[in-house]
């Protein structure tokens, strides 16, 4: 699976999602809190702090959001407290999926999750069931095509930790060790190069290929409703949709 097809397998819910940016607030504002709760708020001395205030900053989150989320999670809001939970399943053609979460109820989000995978031809699974097939990786989108430049790139985020740069269609992506990504930020932030995403994702190893149209739906409209659950944080899939059956669901929409 080539970088380009991740970020076009996942552009769907990116487009939709940038709709609701109350709902993207509120993920990296939670994200926020945890951070701070765990090991104070100063970003120095807390580099995955640092990480979500970097990718609050690319989401366009305002500063007052951001500082609130400070407050909360450092306890001078009222007391927040949120439990961390990773979920593993199965979609349609036997597509892997992660559900990071957050959250103040883990029965809810249990059954939430559990009733979306049921309700949309999937399965949840047992812990392990699908994470070896994953690593986390820093990830970086760059959409603009000016600097969409491999060559380039290799010499702004290569002494980063950069591991991987993939260029496509004039989209570039950015893969590296997740304690790179600090790194590869301010390489990037320094360079005067803006990314579209950025964040700690969870790579596929290999990947399953869709041909078909109507599971390429059931698996977008599963990943999608996953994403749209309160707790949720983010979905990693392993599915690898065949581009002409991407702009056949573009045409549609």
């Amino acid at each position: 699976m080539s970088g380009h097809s991740k970020w076009a397998n996942i552009k769907h819910k990116k487009e939709a999602s940038d709709k609701k940016k109350g709902k993207i607030f509120s993920k990296l504002a939670k994200e926020i809190m945890v951070c701070v709760k765990q090991s104070g708020k100063d970003p120095n001395s807390n580099p995955r702090l640092r990480m979500a205030l970097i990718e609050a900053r690319s989401a366009n989150m305002p500063r007052e959001n951001i500082d609130r989320a400070i407050k909360k999670g450092a306890g001078e809001l009222g007391n927040v407290v949120y439990e961390e939970i990773v979920y593993e399943g199965y979609g349609p053609q036997g597509t892997a999926i992660i559900v990071e979460c957050l959250t103040d109820n883990k029965n809810r989000t249990i059954g939430d999750v559990r009733m979306t995978f049921d309700r949309n031809n999937g399965n949840l699974a047992a812990s392990g069931a699908v994470g070896w097939m994953f690593q986390r990786k820093a990830h970086f989108v760059i959409t603009d095509e000016a600097n969409a430049d491999e060559e380039k790139l290799m010499d702004i985020v290569l002494d980063a930790g950069a591991e991987d740069i993939e260029v496509e269609d004039g989209i570039a992506e950015i893969w590296g060790a997740p304690e790179a990504f600090t790194d590869i930020a301010k390489a990037l932030e320094d360079a005067g190069i803006e990314t579209s995403e950025s964040g700690i994702v969870r790579r596929p190893d290999n990947t399953v290929g869709v041909n078909d149209l109507s599971t390429a739906q059931q698996i977008l409209r599963l990943v999608d409703r996953l994403d749209d659950l309160e707790d949720v944080q983010a979905v990693h899939h392993n599915a690898n949709i065949a581009s002409e059956v991407l702009d056949e669901i573009d045409a549609q929409e």
